[in-house]
This record gives C-alpha cells, structure tokens and sequence, in this order.
C-alpha cells in the first residue's frame, strides 16, 4: 500500500490531483495528512478536523471505466467500505445519511468527497477524499458531531482504521469493474439512515414530511410524500431536519 504522510496540507485532495498530474502514480496511492487547513466537504462545504487526532486522507482510483450515469457506484462502494472497515472495529449504530455522511447513532463521525476527473478517452480519475473523526473527544459547538473514540470509549491506531478501510476498497473496487455492483446496493440501502422512517425536510425554506425510499443509480434521494407521490431530489436540494 503506498501511503504519502504529510504533517501539514491544504487539502488531500488537491495535493493529490497536483501529484497524479506531474508525475506517474500507482492506483490506490493514498495521502494522508495530520493537520488538514482547508479540507472539503460537499458542494464547497468546509471539513474542520483537529490536528493529529482524526483521518484525513484522500485515495487515487484510475482504470475504473464507469458511464457517466454510473458514477455514484463510486460513492456507494466507498460508503459501504468504511463501514466494513469500521463493523470490524466493533463501532455500533453505523449508517450512511444520503449522500456521503457517515453515522454512529445520530451523530456524524465521517464524511466522503470524490471528485472525478474525466479523460478524453472516457475514462475516469477519481480522487476519493475522506474524513473521519477518531481520536478527537471535543465538539464543543458541534452537536451532530461525535468521534470512533466517543462512540466506543478508547482510542483507536488510526493507521490501522485507514488501511482497513483501504483495503475494503480495493475489493469493492474490483466488483465494480467486475459490474456486480448489487452487493454493494443492497448493503448501502440497508445502511441508510432513516430509511422507511417519516422524517421532516426543508426546501427552499418550506418544509414537509417524507418517508426515504432508496437512493437512484445516479444518485437522487427517492421520497415518498404526504400525498403518497413519489419525488426525487438531486445532492444538496434538500436538507432532512434531525
């Protein structure tokens, strides 16, 4: 597993978009940094982390020839990768709230931003950046927020949480190119946080209740309205209120 550990970085992310465009690197080269400065979120959000006590760190997958409407199995593997990686440590309570957050309980301890870089001839570069709060027990400010070390009481050899996660992914990876992507549905859909539940949203500053059904192959949000109606909702159309 090559692994590029930096003290200090802007972003894992750009680090590596920078380094996989200057010079040749192997496929599931990962950069991981102890104190992320400008970590990214969805949709231009900030990741805020403390130093040295959490995972941030971002992978290279190349040679994974996807359609464009195919892209979000990109997502759905690597959600589904952490919490293997994580079951596996004994963490209870783990979920994904559509698209990329990752749960324990109610609360957030990980979120996932991949970003794709798509060639001439098709095929797709994807960074696959990831943060996990591990060791960090203060969150002061931060009431959805919780951490591996408060959810199970001790803290955790975060090498050991990445490579494990890492190594997940390699195999997820491998059914995708394989397109058996099913598993990797089925186990995504059962994770999904508040699926079947009648949960408050807001959009566009209205809100209403709905009922999660699934998530589409290309990744919208299927909702289940009031009116028994069926509607779908693109990344960051709308919020659920929990």
């Amino acid at each position: 597993m090559n692994i590029i550990k930096l003290n200090a970085i802007n972003s894992t992310n750009d680090y590596l978009k920078t380094l996989s465009g200057a010079q040749y690197l192997e496929n599931f080269t990962v950069v991981v940094a102890e104190n992320q400065t400008k970590g990214k979120g969805q949709m231009g959000a900030k990741w805020n982390t403390a130093p040295g006590k959490n995972l941030t760190f971002s992978v290279l997958i190349k040679d994974l020839l996807l359609g464009i409407n195919e892209i979000f199995n990109l997502n759905v593997a690597v959600a589904v990768s952490i919490l293997q990686a994580l079951e596996k440590h004994n963490v209870d309570k783990l979920s994904v709230k559509w698209p990329n957050d990752i749960l324990a309980g109610n609360k957030k301890i990980g979120g996932i931003l991949i970003e794709n870089s798509i060639k001439n001839s098709g095929e797709i570069f994807s960074v696959v950046g990831i943060g996990l709060n591990v060791n960090q027990t203060d969150f002061e400010g931060l009431p959805k927020a919780s951490s591996l070390a408060v959810v199970c009481g001790h803290e955790f050899d975060k090498i050991d949480v990445l490579e494990g996660i890492v190594i997940n992914l390699k195999r997820n990876v491998a059914s995708l190119l394989h397109k058996n992507v099913d598993p990797l549905w089925v186990a995504y859909h059962k994770n999904l946080y508040k699926r079947g539940v009648p949960m408050p949203f807001e959009k566009d500053d209205k809100k209403f209740m709905g009922i999660i059904q699934g998530v589409t192959r290309s990744g919208n949000l299927e909702l289940l309205l009031e009116d028994d109606t069926m509607a779908e909702f693109k990344i960051k159309e709308l919020q659920m209120l929990y």
